[in-house]
């Protein structure tokens, strides 16, 4: 049987109408980078094909320590439940052993456990001997050696896995990263001159006011190259020098701050320009370590940035103000930047040529000028305006005269 043709031609069925147009590329022309450090912190890196995974046993409580919340509370839940089980077999044992189970014999000899009958009293009882509660009903007696020694095997273990376990909680929740939580950097980094020399920047703070002693900030570049002998590095580090008055670049972080970088003939910075940074794969790597106040734990807070959120020619507004006698910080500023005259060639070319820095210095004071004058000019139109607008309302309040005539031919003149 042949199929029926539908009565609407084929060229306007929703198909055909879906297949004739041209859809845009969802994607980017330019595919997005994996960064090696996310923004956060967390290393943007995977392990793949560990063969020994032996290795992580051999230290147990840092494996414990790194392993998620849902996965610790239920090894330290098993680890206490088998333990009580283990010891409660062992009991059961001792008293099935001794022939305390025996329902005729418990008047004839006295019981190596008191009241230990089934293995639920047993694992009772190794719940007190383990946790030290000792309700008084149960017992143990000098009747058997065993006893004695299964008691002090199990208060030996009960107090390994709590040092274990109780280490391994009170370590995940003082954690020196937690620390890292609020120190917060810029979330872009700008490149402008400073001192008649271009520098990366970007700005660091603490939200709380217990300070970070000895703090200290590293930078590193990390980008992709290729030796002259055709080895190809895939994440080759780069240190860079922070500008600091001393040779380490510890800091006192008591207000945010913005760290400078001079990009000189020894920075990887040198040679890029506005347009080569843009194109080019490389990312920077920030590292801010120091001791935490209050616990003195240390601890360290990283984070990127990426050629996308480099922004050239911009600079960060102020953000710190005195007022009344105490200097306020706005955080609603934190990372707001504002664009500023900078020449698009790289340092590089400004060491060459330092007649670039000075013309397009020259430039912006021009410019700037022309805005003030504009600016003036707009003012006092505006003033004028406004005294024109103020004395056609003047005039139009006037009083006007009024002639009236008399019978007798006379004219009296009154104000209305």
């Amino acid at each position: 049987m042949l199929a029926r043709k539908s009565i609407i031609p084929e060229e306007f069925v929703l198909p055909g109408i879906t297949t004739g147009i041209v859809r845009k590329p969802r994607f980017r022309d330019r595919p997005r980078k994996a960064r090696f450090i996310a923004k956060s912190g967390s290393c943007n890196l995977a392990h793949k094909n560990i063969r020994e995974q032996g290795r992580f046993l051999q230290d147990v409580f840092t494996t414990l320590v790194d392993l998620k919340w849902r996965f610790t509370l239920v090894i330290f839940t098993m680890a206490f439940l088998c333990s009580w089980l283990l010891f409660a077999m062992l009991w059961w044992l001792v008293a099935f052993g001794h022939g305390d189970l025996v329902p005729d014999n418990g008047m004839n000899m006295e019981q190596c456990v008191t009241k230990v009958k089934s293995f639920t009293s047993a694992f009772l009882f190794s719940i007190e001997v383990q946790v030290t509660i000792g309700f008084g009903g149960r017992m143990i007696t000098e009747q058997c050696p065993t006893a004695i020694t299964v008691l002090i095997v199990q208060n030996i273990a009960g107090l390994i896995i709590n040092a274990i376990m109780l280490g391994c909680i009170f370590m995940k929740t003082a954690q020196s990263h937690r620390r890292a939580e609020t120190l917060i950097f810029s979330r872009h980094a700008v490149i402008a001159v400073r001192n008649n020399r271009l520098c990366f920047m970007f700005r660091v703070g603490d939200l709380r006011k217990s300070m970070i002693i000895g703090a200290a900030v590293r930078l590193q570049v990390v980008r992709k190259t290729t030796t002259p002998e055709g080895e190809v590095i895939p994440i080759h580090q780069i240190d860079i020098q922070t500008e600091s008055p001393i040779k380490s670049n510890s800091i006192f972080l008591l207000a945010p701050l913005i760290i400078c970088h001079v990009i000189d003939k020894n920075s990887p910075l040198y040679d890029l320009s506005a347009s080569d940074l843009q194109s080019s794969d490389l990312e920077i790597i920030v590292i801010l370590e120091g001791v935490v106040e209050t616990t003195g734990i240390t601890t360290q807070a990283r984070t990127s940035y990426v050629t996308e959120e480099i922004q050239w020619g911009h600079r960060f507004v102020p953000i710190v103000t005195e007022e009344e006698g105490v200097y306020s910080v706005d955080y609603s500023k934190f990372g707001n930047t504002a664009k500023v005259v900078t020449p698009r060639c790289s340092a590089r070319e400004l060491d060459e040529k330092p007649s670039i820095l000075i013309q397009t210095l020259q430039k912006s004071e021009l410019s700037h000028q022309n805005s003030l004058r504009k600016r003036n000019s707009m003012r006092r139109n505006n003033s004028m305006r406004r005294n024109n607008s103020i004395r056609r309302n003047n005039s139009s309040l006037m009083v006007p005269k009024v002639q009236f005539l008399t019978p007798e031919g006379n004219q009296n003149v009154s104000d209305t």
